[in-house]
């Protein structure tokens, strides 16, 4: 058998977006794995672990999405905003791990990755126990520019500039 390659031919281009990325509550790939918190002594930038980011910079995925699979179908943004130290501390069952989740790597901080990485973030939705209302406010406090009580929200959170989610 002969196989015959013409790099002449072009019968479209790829997406880049379908190398993109995604990143979930499993394991340690965000606690411990991209967040470290603020005051971790692993070096870190923002809480973000420095060396993760510096490897998924070279990477440069195009998109990042999150947060995860399975865990974003009990996934309720609001807890994942606002002081970290009035974050509501949960269980995540969604892979039998029962491991506590304190909510410290939320939409601020996730955003803030994805810049700090050169990606697009593309928001994984709760369809199985969010109502659509919920994914609406989600879009509001990150994209809305008009004043509303969400883009105050996002703005006492100390992103005053909408984030421009395309995904």
């Amino acid at each position: 058998m002969k196989i015959n390659i013409n790099d002449q031919n072009s019968y479209g281009q790829i997406n880049p977006n379908l190398h993109g990325q995604f990143i979930e509550f499993l394991g340690n790939c965000i606690d411990e794995g991209i967040w470290v918190g603020k005051d971790s002594k692993i070096p870190n930038i923002d809480g973000m672990r420095k060396g993760t980011v510096d490897a998924l910079k070279k990477l440069a995925p195009p998109v990042v999405r999150w947060p995860g699979g399975c865990y974003a179908d009990t996934y309720h943004w609001r807890d994942g905003i606002g002081p970290q130290k009035d974050r509501p501390i949960s269980f995540n069952e969604n892979f039998g791990t029962y491991q506590r989740d304190r909510h410290s790597f939320g939409t601020d901080e996730f955003m803030e990755f994805c810049e700090l990485i050169g990606a697009q973030p593309w928001f994984n939705i709760n369809m199985l126990s969010a109502s659509l209302q919920e994914m609406k406010d989600w879009m509001e406090y990150c994209n809305r520019s008009e004043k509303t009580s969400l883009s105050n929200q996002r703005k006492d959170n100390g992103h005053a500039e909408p984030y421009a989610v395309k995904y």
